[in-house]
Parts: structure tokens; C-alpha cells; sequence
């Protein structure tokens, strides 16, 4: 389905439950239905991060495919990566529906869905396939109920770590009751050294932080990675923060809040942890890019690649080209001749 007829289907999506249009999207991806994308990226579009080579910098973040059932089509759409997951090891239905909240007005999303995933065992099958030309990631949590971070997190990686590029912790999803207070520095330190103990060799490692730490935790942390041979950060996850002003009629409803009203306080997050490592860390920007300058202002407050989620369940795969040709548009009017260029331009 080319991506006219992709945008032709979003008004009926979006007449549909959340997550019940969430479920057809994927079904339409496993089946090729969703396009491709129109053209090979820009020769200036690309860079090189984690080892890897990325045609451009733009990926989807975690929880869109979070089994890995889709990766081959949305492989096919134009995306620099792909971060699958998250995933736990055992399978787990997550939260009461209804559990994902459109905010249209306010271009956000909030969701409480809880790390529903089928488990590790189906989510390494799916990897096994995976189409190789995108360079792919994987996100891995703990279960709800039985967790044992020291234990669990080291089998996740090393179960996940010869199929894809690189790996995310994931200690900041607010929807798992006492995850976020594994990011306490002296925590996350035993946590990365367990994983080390167990898989010493392997794709780099990149933890994922939530945007609602206090300022004062932030040099803890990033020492703590340093100090764990951790090769980056994904900053930032959902947040718990319901700014003033929003006008979605879900704006009550509890779970982490994605989309437009992140923006402003996730790169200003990646600005300072961008600072504290001072290069030593590769860094990966989230939090509400749906326009090119906003991806931009991402890479100039350090980070490496930028990541999307709430824009291209809102938008459908049209997101990408407009992304690419906005992005090229911004560096152009900043005087930048490639993303290199661009990263860390800000600081």
C-alpha cells in the first residue's frame, strides 16, 4: 500500500480504539500493506554511531513493535534503525484495557500498557528472521511479578545480543511498579556489572533514563555508565508530568505521557547528559520529533540519532519523508553540510 493509500486509511484508524488501531497497523505491516520508502536517503542524511553505519539518523523508538513482528515492513518505510521491544522474559499481558490515550489536540499519547509482550523465547525467534539492512535494536524490561534485576537483565541481553546491533536497558518505563528506582546510580551500577559478568562480548549497551529525574541524579548516573562500559543513553522515556495547558479530554488518565508536550523537557534533559559525558557516550534523542527542526534541535543538544514514536502512530508512514526532507531543509538554513556536522553544534 503505497503511502497515499497509507494516509487514505489513517481517518478510519483513528476512529478506532488506540490500541485496537494499533494491532491493524502491525497486521498491515506483517502483510507488506504499509509502502516503502519513495528513495535512498541523502549521502548527507547518514552517519556513524555504536559501531554502525545509519543512512540517516531517524528511528523508531521502542513499544511500537514490541515483539518484533513487523520489523520487516517497517524496515521497508525509510527508518535509519529500529528498536523492537520491549520485552521481557517471560510473557506478560500487561495492564487493564483501555490502555493507550489519544490527545490529538496536544499531538501526545498517553499509555499505561505495562510491557504486554509474548515473552523472550518468541521475541528471539522473530529477531532470528529479521531483514538485515536496517540496523535493528532491542529493548529489554523486567517482568511485573518475580523480577530479579541482577538476574534477569544479564539473560535478556545475552539471549537478544547476537541479532541485533545494540541493546537498551530499560529501567525508566513509569508502567512497571519500582522500575524507575533501578536508575539510582549505585542500583544501575550492579545491574550493568551483572550484565558484564555474564555477557562480557557483546553489541553495545545502551541504557534508557526517564525524563522526570531530578537534575541532581544525572552525573551519578552518567558516571555509573562510564564506569560499566555502557556505550550510550536513550534519554528520554515517557513522563509521568502532566504539563498545564493540555487539552486532550484523556489528559487525566495515568501512564506516561508521549508526544509534543515532551519535547521541550526531554532535549533539555539530553542537553545536560550531553554535557556530563562530554563525548564519552553515544546519545539517542526522544521525546516529541514530528517536524525537521525538531529533530535537528535534537542532534545540536548531543545527541547521535533521534528517535520517534507518537508522531508516526499520529501520522502514518508519510512521517518519514517529510522527516528527511524538513531535517535537510533546517541544516540547510543552519549551515550544516551533514548530521556530523550537526551533533553536539548546540552545546
Amino acid at each position: 500500500m503505497p503511502h497515499m493509500l497509507a494516509r487514505a486509511a489513517l481517518p478510519l484508524l483513528r476512529r478506532m480504539d488506540a490500541e485496537r488501531a494499533h494491532l491493524v497497523a502491525l497486521r498491515a505491516l506483517r502483510l507488506g500493506l504499509a509502502g516503502a520508502g519513495a528513495a535512498p536517503d541523502s549521502p548527507r542524511l547518514a552517519v556513524q554511531a555504536l559501531g554502525q553505519h545509519f543512512t540517516n539518523p531517524l528511528g523508531l523508538a521502542a513499544g511500537f513493535d514490541k515483539d518484533a513482528v513487523a520489523l520487516r515492513g517497517l524496515a521497508r518505510l525509510g527508518f535509519g534503525f529500529i528498536e523492537a521491544g520491549t520485552v521481557t522474559p517471560r510473557p506478560q499481558p500487561g495492564n487493564p484495557r483501555p490502555r493507550i490515550f489519544r490527545l490529538p489536540a496536544d499531538g501526545a499519547v498517553i499509555n499505561r500498557l505495562g510491557f504486554n509482550n509474548a515473552g523472550l523465547a518468541a521475541f528471539v525467534r522473530h529477531l532470528a528472521t529479521a531483514p538485515r539492512g536496517v540496523p535493528l535494536g532491542a529493548n529489554v524490561g523486567l517482568n511485573r511479578d518475580g523480577a530479579d534485576a541482577e538476574r534477569d537483565y544479564p539473560a535478556l541481553v545475552a539471549a537478544v545480543a547476537p541479532h541485533v546491533a545494540y541493546v537498551v536497558v530499560n529501567v525508566s518505563s513509569p508502567n512497571t511498579p519500582g522500575l524507575r528506582d533501578l536508575q539510582a546510580a549505585p542500583r544501575l551500577a550492579g545491574i550493568l556489572a551483572a550484565i558484564r559478568r555474564r555477557v562480557p562480548v557483546a553489541p553495545p549497551l545502551l541504557v534508557k533514563l526517564a525524563p522526570d529525574l531530578a537534575a541532581g541524579d544525572l552525573p551519578g548516573i552518567v558516571a555509573a555508565c562510564l564506569d560499566t562500559g555502557v556505550a550510550g543513553l536513550v534519554v528520554s522515556n515517557t513522563t509521568l508530568a502532566r504539563p498545564a495547558g493540555l487539552r486532550g479530554r484523556h489528559a487525566g488518565e495515568g501512564g506516561g505521557l508521549s508526544g509534543a508536550p515532551l519535547f521541550a523537557p526531554a532535549t533539555a534533559m539530553l542537553a545536560e547528559v550531553a554535557r556530563l559525558a562530554a563525548g564519552r557516550l553515544t546519545l539517542i534523542g526522544v521525546g516529541g520529533v514530528a517536524d525537521g527542526r525538531q529533530a535537528l534541535a535534537k542532534l545540536r543538544a548531543g545527541a547521535s540519532l533521534v528517535q520517534i514514536y507518537t508522531g508516526f502512530a499520529l501520522h502514518g508512514p508519510a512521517l518519514l519523508p517529510r522527516l528527511k526532507r524538513e531535517l535537510l531543509a533546517a541544516m540547510d538554513a543552519a549551515g550544516f553540510a551533514t548530521i556530523t556536522d550537526a551533533i553536539g553544534s548546540g552545546l
